[in-house]
């Protein structure tokens, strides 16, 4: 199974959500906000007991919400827009893209997968220096994905790739 195939299908995101994700606002306010949100969710546990749960799936609605909430971009010539517009790429023509972007990619996924073991550590132990270091990992990892993926929605343009590509490909 294509976990990243999965979890486009799991958030619904169908072409038009996609060209709305690609706006400046909805990446960056998608980068910056769900993990210390999330952190802060959870250690409401130690404050509000089981209100903690509203507050957890509050922020589970605003992951699923951010890139349905702005609108579509002018242009599509903004650093992260170019990003998520290569992440489409990386998922609907991820036989077209080169090796080392493959490798890189499939590193860097790792590499923020790993920041899950201290974020988990840390919110379980109240620790703030172990979650902050794993949102950094974690987020780190994506920035560094998302800038990769700049680079691959390149290499698809000079292939005579366009974004009409992206919307028609399944």
């Amino acid at each position: 199974m294509d976990i990243v195939r999965f979890s486009e299908r799991l958030m619904g995101m169908k072409d038009e959500v996609w060209l709305r994700h690609a706006n400046p606002w909805s990446v960056w306010t998608r980068v910056l906000t769900p993990l210390p949100l999330l952190a802060v969710a959870i250690w409401s546990r130690a404050w509000v007991g089981g209100w903690a749960w509203g507050a957890m799936a509050f922020v589970l609605v605003w992951i699923w919400l951010n890139p349905r909430v702005f609108p579509q971009p002018k242009n599509f010539d903004s650093w992260s827009a170019q990003g998520v517009l290569g992440e489409r790429v990386w998922l609907r023509h991820r036989d077209t893209v080169s090796v080392h972007h493959k490798r890189i990619a499939k590193a860097l996924a790792v590499g923020s997968g790993l920041g899950l073991v201290p974020f988990a550590y840390g919110l379980w132990k109240f620790d703030i220096g172990l979650t902050c270091l794993g949102i950094v990992m974690i987020s780190g990892g994506k920035m560094w994905f998302v800038d990769r993926m700049v680079w691959v929605w390149r290499d698809f343009q000079r292939g005579g790739g366009s974004l009409s590509d992206l919307e028609t490909a399944r």
